[in-house]
């Protein structure tokens, strides 16, 4: 037989209704009362019957995250958040891939699934403000990623410019001067790659450098081979870099890749800095230097906004839509100091 309310209470010391409020996260709980329920819940591993939620509710309980791509280990480490930050609220997350503008466009038209989700979470690579504007009101939505977006709903993202600024200030702070950018796109100005590139080049002249736009290196894609690839290039250059800013650490690494099998020493002849702290990236032969944004921030406030819309009394005008900024930070390992240093 499962645990019950009254199970919980009996162990908190606290009435069924209390037990309830705080486990369909209402309002008006003290702190400490909401604490002990939750102690209570995790020590006797009691679980909500989510039919019975929906039927007493009208809500299922289940909000959607959806993804460019699960086999990215960011989009994966992100994924991992947001289930963890929907469990506090006591919801389940159902995960969806996009892989393009196709499937972006049918979750955006179709309502993604509305007869069964609450809300959604969307990171977009191609979609644009008037394909969002198109969409129905219900259910509610949050966008995440760094394209900026003039549509009124809530969007989670780093600053870009700022991070890759970080990143570059610490490549001339090691006395780099040629360093090169791989990960350019030619497409759309909004695009992550563009923003990340305007910090490489505001960086440098804030510096007293000049930008060498022949060492900006554009790829087709954001994954290994499309580093080991531009690496190439650029190492083929008469003067070629003493320091790589990557799009992404899957980039870095195949820029390592290739640094590697033509006996470049890293960092001593070319340092490399990747974006986004990846697991694989601290595992390498030689450690990756990389900017880190906080993904459980991002996950939890994408939630947290997201469960707000969800919970909004209806006969209220909405909350006018928020771009929130949260945090990043550089994490430097051998890939920029090497292992003597980063000892």
């Amino acid at each position: 037989m499962g645990v019950s309310l009254k199970d919980v209470a009996v162990r908190a010391g606290v009435s069924v209704k209390t037990v309830s409020n705080v486990v369909n996260d209402y309002p008006h709980v003290s702190p400490a009362t909401r604490e002990r329920v939750r102690r209570a819940v995790d020590e006797l591993g009691y679980r909500p019957n989510a039919t019975a939620r929906r039927l007493r509710t009208g809500r299922s309980g289940i909000i959607a995250l959806a993804v460019p791509e699960l086999g990215n280990p960011y989009f994966a480490d992100l994924a991992t958040a947001v289930i963890d930050a929907a469990a506090h609220h006591g919801r389940t997350v159902l995960l969806d891939h996009t892989a393009g503008l196709r499937a972006e466009e049918a979750l955006v038209s179709q309502g993604f699934r509305s007869h069964l989700i609450e809300g959604l979470i969307l990171s977009p690579i191609r979609l644009e403000a008037e394909d969002l504007l198109r969409r129905p009101a219900r259910p509610p939505l949050v966008l995440l990623g760094e394209r900026e977006y003039d549509a009124p709903f809530d969007h989670i993202a780093i600053d870009n410019v700022a991070a890759a600024r970080l990143a570059v200030r610490h490549l001339i702070g090691l006395g780099r001067r040629r360093i090169a950018f791989v990960g350019a796109r030619r497409d759309s100005r909004r695009q992550p790659a563009h923003l990340r590139l305007r910090g490489w080049r505001e960086e440098i002249l804030a510096a007293g450098g000049t930008p060498r736009e022949e060492l900006v290196a554009a790829t087709d894609g954001y994954d290994r081979l499309d580093g080991a690839v531009a690496m190439t290039r650029l190492l083929d250059l008469p003067e070629p870099p003493d320091a790589v800013f990557a799009y992404n650490d899957l980039v870095a690494l195949g820029a390592l890749r290739v640094l590697a099998e033509r006996g470049v020493r890293v960092p001593e002849e070319v340092a490399v800095v990747g974006f986004d702290d990846i697991e694989e990236g601290a595992y390498g032969a030689v450690t990756l230097t990389s900017v880190a944004p906080d993904k459980a921030a991002i996950a939890r406030l994408a939630v947290d906004c997201l469960v707000a819309r969800i919970e909004a009394a209806p006969d209220r005008p909405p909350a006018r839509p928020r771009r929130i900024l949260p945090g990043h930070a550089l994490v430097v390992r051998e890939s920029t100091v090497g292992r003597a240093a980063h000892r």
